[in-house]
């Protein structure tokens, strides 16, 4: 065991230790580029629901998704990046409002990816994407379905669940249950997983990653032109992140 991960809350440490690989490739998707799903396990949080009248991106009005769906987005990004004594978590970085956003790209709509038959579901990851679906479509969809099983399940959507309980639907979506039917629900997690990631390492220009406190928890210097004679030291860089448009964190 790393010796990091004996410290209290070792899922959001481990998280971010392995997020750290997908920052490029997280502000490459904003602007449109593609994604490639991945999958990790959800870090074990707990505390009460997220209030999301009180997050930063609870002042944003979705364009894409509506009031329910953006509401589960809200619920479900706070318990996958959630706030806690490291600093904001993804509702406060305005995640939500990243994927919103990100729906207006050409990636949102497929364009970008080879959507030609035949579809193979059932082929392993190593076959890359395989569903006839454009993200626009997962997520309205997977929110359905996501806020159906949780009715079923828990007698209440998503949103309105406890926070426990919402780490256990998601769990349990991350691993794979019956009932959703236009896609599989570990298609759902995997894309929901990502886009929250890129959301909270992107550049702020798209949304997310807001006050550049994804890059803050972890030491990224954002888009400075120049930082190699840092990478070598055993040292904490000491200068504050900058983003694209040349804002000092």
């Amino acid at each position: 065991m790393n010796p990091d991960d004996s410290t209290p809350d070792p899922g959001r440490r481990a998280f971010f230790r392995r997020s750290l690989p997908l920052i490029p490739l997280g502000a490459m998707a904003a602007a449109g580029g593609a994604v490639v799903a991945t999958r990790d396990h959800l870090p074990a949080v707990s505390g009460p629901p997220v209030d999301t009248a009180a997050a930063h991106a609870g002042r944003y009005q979705p364009a894409f998704f509506s009031a329910d769906e953006y509401r589960f987005l809200q619920a479900a990004v706070a318990r996958l990046i959630p706030n806690d004594e490291r600093g904001p978590g993804a509702l406060e970085a305005g995640v939500p409002e990243f994927m919103d956003r990100q729906m207006g790209t050409a990636y949102a709509s497929g364009s970008l990816w080879y959507m030609q038959g035949p579809f193979t579901p059932d082929a392993p990851r190593e076959m890359g994407y395989q569903l006839r679906l454009t993200p626009r479509e997962i997520y309205r969809l997977g929110i359905a379905s996501a806020d159906q099983w949780c009715e079923r399940q828990m007698g209440k959507r998503f949103a309105q669940l406890s926070a426990a309980e919402q780490d256990k639907a998601l769990a349990a979506m991350e691993k794979g249950v019956d009932g959703f039917e236009a896609l599989p629900s570990t298609s759902f997690f995997s894309m929901l997983l990502t886009n929250t990631r890129e959301g909270f390492f992107s550049d702020p220009m798209h949304g997310g990653n807001k006050d550049m406190v994804g890059w803050k928890l972890i030491g990224f210097p954002g888009a400075r032109a120049d930082f190699m004679d840092w990478v070598e030291r055993d040292e904490k860089y000491p200068l504050p992140p900058v983003s694209i448009h040349g804002v000092r964190g």
